[in-house]
């Protein structure tokens, strides 16, 4: 039976401090492979989750040439705790969010002498 890999976008999420906004932020990041899909900031994680959940299924609506639906308000509706993995089903395309560290090669150690 063939094995089909599913669409997967990596994300970043993190905390803000407060700069020229006296207020904590959620700065969060949606890629597909090396390319920035969307990005954008919002006052709490379970925004900002949202956010990316919609992004995410917006775009692979796109990607696969289907119309975007009318959002709805409770869609993407929930917290993402930053580092986790999650699948998000919203419309006819399924799609798989991962953080966007868990992708980075380790990086390499030079093995020399240190004198």
């Amino acid at each position: 039976m063939p094995t089909v890999e599913g669409l997967q976008f990596d994300y970043l999420l993190h905390l803000l401090e407060p700069g020229r906004f006296p207020f904590h932020r959620w700065r969060w990041e949606l890629w597909h492979g090396s390319t920035l899909v969307a990005s954008g900031w919002r006052l709490g994680r379970p925004d900002a989750g949202r956010a990316l959940r919609i992004a995410a299924s917006e775009f692979a609506l796109r990607l696969f040439g289907l119309p975007v639906p009318p959002r709805d308000p409770r869609a993407g509706v929930g917290d993402l705790r930053p580092g986790t993995v999650e699948r998000v089903s919203i419309g006819p395309t399924a799609c798989v969010l991962v953080p966007r560290a868990l992708e980075r090669p380790v990086g390499t150690i030079a093995v020399g002498s240190l004198s």
